[in-house]
């Protein structure tokens, strides 16, 4: 991957791209540090300081801090990301829509974004409301009026769609998918202060400490073999042969051809996460935007509230931990199958492959085919949900036990999976560069 970079830093084409991608992303996270008007500082701290564990931990971490401070990026790209996958569940239940993702090509491509666009700035507006009247109970804002809430709705609504812009501008005319990338640097705009925590661990109160060291050590492992693991199951494939029988296209004889059809065990990536993030967190979101001080009180709404935030929170009992340990599991590993199948469909694969004139060795063309990769898929992406929930999942026992994370496994994942798109997409634009000097000389 260093060898990729070093090689795209010298060919000046790649290298632009590469200074128009870092100056965006630049522009990005000074925007995490203009606060929105209207705000309190000292009482953003308080709040923010006392809900640290609360159910914004997600949001935070994938704003790069933009929502602890409040600041105009506080929302992210999260809405963006909600109306990308209504837009997908949409194809799959209205025709017309799965015949414009299938079928539209380039013009079809511009009007699903343009769609998503429009269900984006819906999504903001609603979310940006429910932050305002969420946090002005809690005495955040100095001016309560209708004029102030609109200026703060305003400014959050426009925020994300800034970011929605820089997203476009970096996958035309940069490097890498533009939203990924920012959530990309989002992530890693921690690391100075996970290294800080780590640090404190050894160095605690000035002295040396060689319990802390050892937990340091143990982190600074534990991290690495998640790494590996993420690297692992990233690039893992179960490629299924595939052969082509010669035919006649036209005049010409077609000869026999051999190819595969990979598939991954991380189809879905790190969307059953923040599927199952955002279902398990919703009822403490509905709880704290209409019910002050829940945590002074009793009943079910409190048990609900409690189980919903275990995830997230280190303040709640073990049963609570456990409870919601296992319906996280069950919704990662649900969703997991949820995205594979609505992005591969295994009806769908076999029937190109029979249309084309191919075949599965040992395996008769049609619907034993698609049976067959139905099969091999199942099991393929049930390890693939088992990995993605163990790495949502293990932290925050870790965390409840009282154990330091730097990192959690969803972060890892995230930042990992781009770091090997963008390594990819680099090795793409340097093969292209090679071709086009070829063919001018």
């Amino acid at each position: 991957m260093f060898n990729t970079i070093k090689n795209a830093i010298k060919t000046p084409d790649t290298r632009k791209r590469l200074l128009y991608t870092l100056l965006l992303l630049v522009i990005f996270r000074l925007g995490c540090y203009i606060t929105v008007p209207m705000v309190d500082i000292s009482s953003l701290n308080d709040t923010m300081g006392t809900n640290s564990n609360s159910v914004v931990g997600l949001i935070n971490m994938i704003s790069g801090g933009a929502f602890s401070r409040l600041s105009v990026f506080a929302m992210s790209i999260t809405p963006y990301i909600t109306a990308s996958i209504v837009i997908q569940l949409m194809s799959m239940v209205i025709p017309s829509l799965e015949r414009l993702t299938k079928e539209g090509g380039e013009e079809g491509r511009k009007k699903i974004d343009r769609y998503t666009k429009i269900i984006s700035l819906i999504l903001a507006v609603v979310e940006a409301v429910g932050i305002y009247f969420s946090y002005r109970t809690s005495g955040l804002f100095v001016d309560t009026g209708f004029l102030a809430g609109f200026v703060v709705v305003l400014s959050l609504v426009a925020g994300t769609s800034l970011l929605m812009w820089l997203g476009d501008k970096i996958t035309s005319k940069g490097v890498g998918n533009g939203i990924s990338m920012i959530i990309f640097a989002g992530i890693v705009s921690g690391i100075p202060s996970a290294l800080v925590s780590i640090f404190s661990l050894v160095n605690q109160d000035g002295q040396f400490s060689t319990l802390g060291l050892i937990e340091a050590i143990l982190m600074c492992l534990g991290i690495l073999i998640l790494v590996i693991g993420v690297v692992f199951v990233q690039l893992a494939e179960r490629r299924i042969p595939v052969q082509y029988s010669k035919r006649v296209v036209g005049r010409k004889m077609m000869g026999a051809q051999n190819t595969h059809i990979p598939i991954k065990p991380a189809m879905a990536s790190v969307m059953p996460i923040i599927f199952a993030s955002s279902f398990m967190t919703f009822p403490a979101m509905v709880i704290e935007l209409f019910v002050q001080d829940i945590e002074n009180q009793t009943g079910f709404l409190r048990v609900l509230y409690d189980l919903s935030i275990a995830t997230s929170s280190s303040n709640v009992g073990w049963q609570y931990l456990i409870i919601n340990a296992i319906i996280y599991l069950l919704l990662i590993i649900g969703f997991t199958y949820f995205y594979t199948y609505a992005t591969f469909n295994p009806a769908e694969v076999a029937n190109n492959i029979k249309q084309n004139g191919g075949f599965i060795p040992g395996i008769r063309a049609g619907k034993p085919t698609a049976d067959y990769l139905s099969s091999v898929l199942s099991k393929v992406v049930l390890f693939g949900g088992i990995f993605l929930a163990s790495i949502a999942i293990l932290p925050m026992f870790a965390k409840a036990t009282g154990l330091n994370t730097a990192f959690g496994g969803t972060s890892i994942l995230i930042v990992v999976g781009v770091a090997i798109e963008l390594s990819q997409q680099l090795q793409s634009l340097l093969v292209m560069k090679h071709y086009k000097g070829f063919l001018e000389k």
